[in-house]
């Protein structure tokens, strides 16, 4: 059964060396350090002597022999950069320390020898669409999609996505789904806004708009598609692909992380199959004090990496550890650990007790998007899909996928501490959470000066759902004495249908057969012996919405 990106990976020997890193002395920024580190593949392999060395301190052994600490080269002198720094270079950096979501997102997204960059090709399937009724069984369907597979260059990096699968339908469901709300909630007083990330070659949007212009005529003409693409090369696909059908679609090359355009109007945002593939954090804790440490990727001037741990201080990180705690959401140690703490102490005096908790990877850029989502769509709605859970993993509570092609084969590693560009990073999302974190991030003032809501408080074209002024003055909360529990307050001067300051309904997760069930014509893609591969495949997705 197909799951996350034709996930064939094997096991294999790791494609970098590793070795411990022992804290240098003197060294200011390396208060804990780990004990595991991977070469770059831009060495050779050299023979090293192993040899024991005695601690005062209890570090994090790990299976390997200690290498020489003398050999090290101290990280605490290496230039601190971010991705942003990395944008320019032509190669990836020597002699620099940079939080682990730089790494991921350099690695990723560099521009001249990011992963998206350079490597990796979405499956496209340029044919008609599959006639499901015609394939005998999920096997048969299989090896369909393997030949296509075929087809492609055998050393890209390639998968696929339920929306090249299951064209058009899959996207005629997502086009369904935003429909259906709009001309609930805003048909005809409101244009249909609709902005994409990450939209890949360019299909979902086709497919979207190709179902409203014969289905819906009336809303395809008050219809704006915006996608917001990082990639250069697929913002030339989607162009390709869009302008001479849709000549209204906008394609605009940025991150979604560097947006600073305030859409006032109400609209649809989606972000499909693109979440699992944003930068993370790497953080783990302190077991006597509980204190949490950020990891830092290191490189040396031999192009070695490591990963060392500093006080937690980063504004981003902080910002999430502080919303998780507000939310309820333990960290990710024991309850009788967070508890007693002399229950750690003791643990703590065993022989070669560990000083830290296992590494944990945090959605940190995830947060940034909500933070934008908050603050420049401030009358948004999110129809968000992802991973829930992911297979092959590297060691780690909630960790990535990290994996390459080799010889005609997806191969998963064990380490983060790979050569950059070469390899897909891709992570779970853990959708309940998610929701929580989304909803409180909502429900916080925004920090940007949304002037529209209160200078002006009609906009352009005047509609019966135009906020008034005494909604402005009175308060959102004039005319409800109680919060409803699933639904958001309300935005002040902006009114429902009703005329009221009612806010909008709290989103939920869907399981992705749940969703199909709900907007999908299943009958296009049930296969001659009565299976559908768009509900049985890709179990291990949801939907935020």
């Amino acid at each position: 059964m197909l799951s996350a990106r034709s996930r064939l990976c094997q096991c294999t020997s790791l494609l970098a060396r590793n070795r411990p890193r022992l804290p240098s002395n003197g060294s200011s920024i390396t208060l804990f350090s780990t004990t595991s580190s991977a070469a770059s593949t831009r060495r050779k392999d050299r023979a090293k002597k192993d040899r024991p060395e005695e601690h005062e301190d209890k570090w994090n052994y790990n299976k390997s022999a200690l290498f020489d600490p003398s050999t090290a080269e101290d990280p605490s002198s290496f230039k601190l950069v971010t991705a942003n720094d990395l944008e320019k270079h032509t190669q990836p950096p020597y002699s620099v320390k940079m939080l682990a979501r730089d790494f991921i997102e350099d690695s990723l997204y560099n521009p001249n020898y990011g992963y998206f960059s350079k490597q990796a090709t979405i499956f496209d399937w340029d044919e008609k669409p599959l006639d499901f009724s015609a394939v005998r069984n999920s096997v048969e369907f299989d090896a369909l999609v393997t030949k296509r597979y075929a087809a492609y260059e055998a050393e890209r990096q390639l998968w696929h996505t339920p929306t090249e699968l299951f064209k058009p339908w899959y996207g005629e469901a997502i086009a369904q789904c935003l429909v259906s709300e709009y001309l609930l909630k805003y048909f005809p007083y409101e244009d249909f806004v609709i902005y994409e990330i990450g939209a890949g070659n360019g299909t979902l949007a086709s497919n979207i708009l190709d179902f409203l212009s014969s289905h819906y005529p009336e809303v395809y003409d008050r219809t704006r598609y915006t996608i917001i693409e990082i990639s250069g090369n697929l913002v030339q696909k989607q162009k390709q692909k869009l302008h001479r059908k849709h000549p209204s679609v906008k394609v605009v090359h940025k991150s979604v992380f560097h947006w600073d355009v305030q859409e006032p109007a109400p609209c649809f945002f989606l972000a499909m199959e693109v979440v699992d593939n944003f930068a993370h954090d790497l953080v783990r804790y302190d077991l006597d004090s509980l204190q949490p440490y950020q990891g830092y990727v290191t490189i040396d001037s031999h192009g070695e990496f490591d990963v060392m741990y500093t006080q937690a201080e980063d504004p981003l990180i902080l910002s999430f550890l502080k919303l998780r705690e507000q939310l309820g959401h333990h960290i990710p140690v024991s309850r009788l650990f967070r508890s007693i703490p002399s229950l750690r102490q003791i643990y703590r005096n065993l022989p070669f007790a560990a000083n830290m908790s296992k590494e944990e990877y945090i959605p940190t850029r995830l947060l940034s998007l909500l933070r934008t989502l908050r603050n420049h769509f401030p009358r948004h709605r999110l129809l968000l899909s992802d991973f829930s859970s992911l297979s092959d993993t590297i060691p780690g509570i909630n960790s990535p996928v990290v994996q390459t092609r080799v010889r005609n084969t997806m191969v998963a590693t064990e380490t983060l501490l790979v050569h950059q560009g070469s390899f897909d990073i891709f992570f779970p999302t853990n959708f309940e959470q998610l929701r929580d974190m989304y909803e409180r991030i909502l429900s916080q003032p925004s920090t940007e000066s949304h002037h529209y809501l209160t200078s002006d408080p009609f906009p352009d074209r005047s509609t019966p759902l135009a906020p008034s002024m005494q909604s402005v003055t009175l308060g959102s909360n004039f005319f409800s004495s109680h919060s409803h529990l699933n639904r958001r307050n309300p935005l002040d001067g902006v009114s429902s249908a009703s005329g009221l300051p009612v806010g909008e309904r709290m989103s939920s997760v869907f399981k992705h057969s749940e969703f199909l069930e709900t907007y999908a014509d299943l009958s296009r893609t049930v296969l001659r012996n009565g299976e559908n591969p768009m509900l049985d495949f890709y179990k291990n997705v949801k939907f935020l919405f």
